[in-house]
Parts: structure tokens; sequence; C-alpha cells
């Protein structure tokens, strides 16, 4: 009987193991899906940032608010609202129809 029992106590010590060896990889793939997302969210804000300046005469004399009125004067138009909305729905359909894009980072 007591050869069972330690068998047992073993076993679920290798358990237990694996268990928090499993919980540390869970942890350690989050952080890196984590980073991997900031990464291409930074590069994604960069080079819509680079876009922006290539309208922008004299980007260096312009403030932040001075942008931002801009864009907002720019996007609360119809027009650009439904240009806008356009946009979207195509790039849904794309995603649904051939799933090569990640809908996560559009």
């Amino acid at each position: 009987m007591n050869e069972k029992l330690e068998k047992l106590n073993r076993q679920k010590t290798a358990a237990e193991k694996k268990l928090i060896a499993a919980q540390h990889r869970e942890k350690q793939l989050e952080h890196e899906r984590k980073r991997l997302t900031r990464s291409e969210r930074t590069h994604r804000l960069c080079t819509r940032a680079g876009m922006l300046e290539k309208f922008l005469r004299e980007p260096t004399l312009l403030t932040d608010d001075d942008v931002m009125e801009l864009l907002t004067f720019l996007f609360h138009g119809e027009a650009a609202q439904k240009k806008l909305d356009t946009l979207i729905e195509e790039r849904r359909k794309r995603l649904t129809t051939d799933g090569s894009e990640n809908p996560l980072f559009f």
C-alpha cells in the first residue's frame, strides 16, 4: 500500500512540474504575442505618420493641435466618412473571402 501511495505521489509531483512548465510557456507566448502586436502597431503608426507629413506643407511649423484640427475638418465631412466606410467594407470583404490578411491588424 505504501509503494502505491509513493508512486502516486511521484506521479502527482511530475504532473505538477509539467503543469508549471506549461503555464510558464503560456506566459512566454503571451508576452511574445503582445510584443509582436506592439511592434506591428508601432510600424503602422510610423508609416502612416510619414504619409500624413508628405501632404503637410511646412510640417515642422504646424503644432499637434493644428494637425488635429486639420484632420478633424477633413474627416468630419460627409464625403470623407462615406469613403472611409467604403474602404473599411472592401477590406472586410477581402479578409473574409481570401483570409490572407490578419483582421487584428488592419
